[in-house]
C-alpha cells in the first residue's frame, strides 16, 4: 500500500522506544512519507481523537512504540481515522503488539510492499441517558501517576439524539467499559440488561463489557473466558459481585448490553479501555454495543494467539501429563489439510515442546 502520512505513538518513558522511533523517522525520511507524533502530552493535555488526526493530517498508518497501553492510545486513533495500526512490542505480557522492536524497520518495509495481512477487529461503542462529565475533584484525584486525561467524549453528530434511546457518544473501545465503584467501602448497585430485557441486578465491585480483544485484559483479571480475537461477542463479567451467581455472559454482536445505576446506589465511574471518561449518578444508564467501525490492525504473519497465549500467561502442563509422555503435532506440518478441513484456520508450529533428542 501507499503510505503518505504516518503517526507515531511513543511510549516516552522508555528509552528503547525513544531509539526505535528515530528508526521510523528515518524509514519515512528516505520515503518521503510524513511523520508526525500524535497523542503526545507536552502541553499537559490530551485533545480528542478527531483534532489528533487532523492535526497529523489524516495518517494512513499509525504506529505505536511501546506496550499493549500505548496500542490503545494509536488504536483509538486508527479507529477513528479508519487508519491502519502497527503495533510494535515494548511491553512485557501485552496480546496487542505486533513486531519486535528490532524488526521495526523490516516491518514497514512489509507494509509499503503489501506484504501483509490486515486483520479485523470488533470495537464498543455507547450511548448514554446524559454526557459523559468528570466532576472538579474526582478528575484532579485521577490525574494523579496516570498523564493527563482525555476530553470528555463528544456526541456523534452521525447519529440520532433521542431522549429515551439516549445520546450516542463519540467514543470506541478495543478491549473494555466499565462501571465501578467511586467508594472504597460502598459496592456499585446496576440493573444489566441484554437486548433490553433485565438479566439481573448487580451489587458488586465494578462490571465489565469486554470485546475478543478485552478478553485477555481487565476481563480475565476478573474471571471472564479468553475469546479468541478473531471471534465475535460480547463478554459481560461483574466483579466480586455480592451474590451467587458471578459468571460471565458472552452475547451477539447484535445483544447490547445496558448497565444502570440503581436509584439508592453511590455514584459510578465509566472507564473506557482503562481511561476514566466520566462519572455517572443513581438512575443514570450506558448501553454498550457493537461499534459499526472495526479496528484495523496490521499483521505481518500469521499471529499465533494460543501460542501467545501459552507464553504470556506462563501456561504449565500438568505433572500428572509431563508423566504420561510429550505431545506431539496434532497434525501433519508437511501436507496440506484435506478437504472437508481446507476451509479451517490451521497453525503449522507443534503445540507442545519437542521432543527430547
Amino acid at each position: 500500500m501507499t503510505v503518505e502520512r504516518l503517526g507515531l505513538v511513543v511510549h516516552g518513558g522508555r528509552a528503547e522506544a525513544v531509539e526505535a522511533a528515530g528508526v521510523v523517522r528515518a524509514w519515512c525520511a528516505q520515503h518521503g512519507v510524513r511523520c508526525t507524533d500524535i497523542d503526545v502530552w507536552h502541553d499537559g493535555g490530551r485533545r480528542s481523537a478527531r483534532e489528533e488526526v487532523d492535526a497529523a493530517g489524516d495518517p494512513d498508518l499509525i504506529v505505536t512504540l511501546g506496550g499493549d497501553g500505548t496500542f490503545l492510545r494509536g488504536a483509538r486513533l486508527a479507529a477513528r481515522n479508519d487508519a491502519l495500526v502497527l503495533g510494535v512490542d515494548l511491553g512485557r505480557v501485552g496480546f496487542l503488539t505486533e513486531v519486535p522492536a528490532s524488526s521495526v524497520h523490516a516491518a514497514l518495509d512489509s507494509v509499503r510492499e503489501e506484504r501483509i495481512s490486515v486483520e479485523s477487529r470488533m470495537l464498543l461503542t455507547l450511548r448514554a441517558s446524559r454526557r459523559l462529565e468528570l466532576p472538579t475533584d474526582v478528575e484532579a484525584l485521577m490525574r494523579y501517576g496516570r498523564g493527563p486525561l482525555l476530553p470528555p467524549p463528544q456526541v456523534r453528530p452521525d447519529c440520532e439524539v433521542d431522549a429515551e434511546w439516549g445520546i450516542p457518544l463519540d467514543v470506541m473501545a478495543l478491549n473494555d467499559v466499565v462501571l465501578e465503584k467511586l467508594s472504597r467501602d460502598h459496592q456499585v448497585s446496576v440493573g444489566v440488561y441484554v437486548s433490553g430485557r433485565l438479566l439481573a441486578s448487580y451489587s458488586a465491585d465494578a462490571l465489565l463489557v469486554a470485546t475478543p480483544t478485552g478478553s485477555t485484559a481487565y476481563s480475565f483479571a476478573a474471571g471472564g473466558p479468553v475469546v479468541s480475537p478473531r471471534a465475535n461477542a460480547l463478554v459481560f463479567s461483574p466483579v466480586a459481585p455480592h451474590m451467587a451467581f458471578n459468571r460471565s455472559i458472552v452475547t451477539a454482536p447484535d445483544e447490547p448490553i445496558g448497565l444502570r445505576v440503581l436509584e439508592r446506589s453511590g455514584q459510578a465511574a465509566v472507564s473506557i479501555d482503562g481511561q476514566l471518561r466520566g462519572v455517572l449518578d443513581p438512575g443514570d444508564w450506558i448501553g454498550v454495543y457493537a461499534a459499526p467501525r472495526r479496528l484495523r490492525a496490521v499483521r505481518i504473519g500469521p499471529m499465533d494467539f494460543y501460542g501467545r497465549l501459552r507464553e504470556r500467561m506462563n501456561l504449565t502442563d500438568a505433572p500428572a501429563a509431563v508423566a504420561d509422555g510429550t505431545p506431539a503435532p496434532l497434525w501433519s506440518v508437511t501436507t496440506p489439510p484435506p478437504g472437508d478441513m481446507a476451509h479451517l484456520t490451521l497453525l503449522t508450529a507443534p503445540a507442545g515442546p519437542s521432543p527430547a533428542p
